[in-house]
Parts: structure tokens; sequence; C-alpha cells
């Protein structure tokens, strides 16, 4: 697929920038355009999305990434509770 998520988010930031430019801002009409075609084409990936979860399915059509980037937790690869020793999650000492 072409165009992806990124794209439609860097098209809709462009469209705000252009309406704030005092010299020569975006035509309010055009930036609802632009809104309203980027609305679409969010229902649809919305659409999409309802769809694999129904189906079980595992790949889309490759509009929004199938398996972002989610950080890791740093407790994630830790697998003794000596490791933890003096760790603090959410504000709690871990102890043994």
């Amino acid at each position: 697929m072409k165009n992806k998520i990124e794209d439609l988010r860097d098209h809709l930031f462009a469209a705000i920038e252009a309406l704030q430019d005092d010299e020569k801002p975006m035509d309010i009409e055009r930036a609802k355009a632009v809104a309203d075609v980027a609305q679409v084409i969010i229902n649809s990936a919305k659409a999409e999305t309802e769809y694999l979860r129904v189906v079980g399915a595992t790949r889309g059509s490759g509009f929004i990434p199938s398996s972002p980037r989610i950080p890791e937790h740093p407790l994630a690869r830790t697998n003794s509770a000596e490791k933890l020793q003096g760790t603090r999650v959410n504000g709690i000492a871990i102890t043994s």
C-alpha cells in the first residue's frame, strides 16, 4: 500500500500549519474538505480493524502497521526476584 496512516497525519498537520499561515492561510472550505476526507479514511481504517478482529486475521491492508513498535517495560526482561531488589513500581518498593 502506497499511503499509510503516517502520511495521513502529515497531510493533516500540513493543513493545520497552512491554516495558521498569516501571509497566505489555507481557505477554510479547503481545510474542511481535507478534514472530511481524512475522517472517511479514518472510518475506513476503523472498519478494517474491526473486520480483522472479528475474523481473527493477522494482517491488514498495510495502512496501519501490523506490529507497531511498543517500548518494552524495563522489568519485562527480568527473570529473578534478585534483579528486582530495590526497584520501585508505581511508587512501591519491591522486596523479597
